[in-house]
C-alpha cells in the first residue's frame, strides 16, 4: 500500500537515496530540505524530472530542521495536501572531524541541534497526527558508531548520533500503545555515496587543533582517515541503505524490525546493539511493561 512518507535532509546523501527509492517503490515522497529556492533550487529541479521520467510521486518541501516554525510549516503543507503522514524518517545530520578539546562548547551544541534537538522539532510537529490516526511508522537513521568500533576525532558526532539513538528506543517505547512503529537504521562507515566526509565540519579552535598537530598527535587526522578508508570495500554501496529503507517500509505493519544494520566495515555495532536491546527488553519483562516492545494493532 502506498505510504505518505517525509524525510528530513534529503537534499543528499541517505536522504536522497532514499527518497527516490521509496518513490520509485510507488510511496509518495516529500523529500525535506532548507533552501529550496536558493542552495538547492538545482535538486529541487533535479527531483521533479526524476518524478517525471520514473512516473514517480517524489515531491519537495522546504524546512529548516533547526526551526520550530519551518517544521510546524512543513507537516501543515503536507497534510493539507496529502491528508496525512504515515512515515516520518530522521535522517538530517551533520559530521565534524577533529581533536575533540579543539570544538569550542558553542560547536558541540550546534552539532546537537542538527543531529538530536531537530528529531525533536519534526516530532512535535507529526506525532499528533500519528497519535490521532493511531498509526504510522516513525525511521531513525543512527549510526553504527553508538554500539561498534570507533576511531577517534570524531567525538563530537559520535556523542550526537549516540544521543539520538538512545532517544529514538524511548520514543518507540511511549508511541507502542499508540499504534505507532519504530525502526532503526543502522549504517556503517560509507565513504562515498553520501556527503557526510565531504562536507565534515573542523575545529574552530584551530589554535588548540595545531597543539595536537605539533605534538604526539601530528599526522594523526590523516592516520584515521586512512585507516578508515581500508577497511571499507571498494564496492561499498549507500544505495543498500536506501534498499533496505525500502525493505521495512513495505514489510507489514507489526513485522518490522527494531534494527536493521548495514555496516560493510562489520565493526561489531550489531554484535553491541544486540545485547544492549535484549538488556533493555528484558527490563521491562521484568517490570511488568512487555507490550511496549511492540506496536499496538489499534
Amino acid at each position: 500500500m502506498s505510504k505518505i512518507i517525509l524525510i528530513t535532509g534529503a537534499s543528499s546523501g541517505f536522504g536522497r537515496l532514499t527518497a527516490e527509492a521509496l518513490a520509485r517503490a510507488g510511496h509518495t515522497v516529500y523529500a525535506s530540505m532548507r533552501n529550496t529556492a536558493g542552495r538547492n533550487a538545482a535538486v529541487v529541479e533535479q527531483m521533479s524530472a526524476f518524478s517525471k521520467d520514473n512516473g514517480a510521486d517524489l515531491r519537495t518541501v522546504e524546512l529548516d530542521v533547526q526551526s520550530q516554525d519551518s517544521a510546524d510549516a512543513a507537516v501543515a503543507r503536507i497534510i493539507a495536501e496529502a491528508g496525512r503522514i504515515d512515515v516520518l524518517m530522521h535522517n538530517a545530520g551533520h559530521m565534524v572531524f577533529g581533536p575533540a578539546e579543539a570544538f569550542t562548547p558553542e560547536q558541540y551544541a550546534q552539532l546537537y541541534d542538527v543531529n538530536v534537538l531537530s528529531t525533536q522539532r519534526v516530532n512535535r510537529a507529526v506525532l499528533p497526527h500519528l497519535r490521532r490516526q493511531r498509526d504510522g511508522l516513525l525511521i531513525w537513521v543512527s549510526s553504527s558508531s553508538s554500539a561498534g568500533g570507533t576511531p577517534p576525532y570524531l567525538a563530537p558526532y559520535f556523542g550526537a548520533k549516540a544521543a539520538m539513538d538512545a532517544i529514538a528506543v524511548q520514543y518507540a517505547r511511549e508511541l507502542s500503545r499508540w499504534g505507532i512503529e519504530t525502526s532503526i537504521i543502522v549504517p556503517g562507515a560509507f565513504t562515498s555515496g553520501t556527503n557526510h566526509f565531504a562536507h565534515t565540519g573542523t575545529p574552530a579552535d584551530a589554535a588548540r587543533a595545531a597543539e595536537y598537530e605539533a605534538g604526539p598527535y601530528a599526522g594523526f587526522g590523516e592516520q584515521v582517515q586512512k585507516a578508515f578508508a581500508e577497511i571499507v570495500p571498494a564496492d561499498a554501496d549507500a544505495g543498500l541503505v536506501a534498499e533496505a529503507i525500502v525493505k521495512v517500509v513495505d514489510t507489514p505493519f507489526g513485522k518490522r524490525p527494531f534494527r536493521v544494520h548495514i555496516d560493510p566495515t562489520q565493526d561489531g555495532a550489531d554484535v553491541g546493539f544486540t545485547v544492549l536491546d535484549r538488556v533493555r527488553a528484558e527490563m521491562l519483562h521484568r517490570v511488568g511493561l512487555s507490550d511496549l516492545l511492540k506496536p499496538r494493532t489499534n
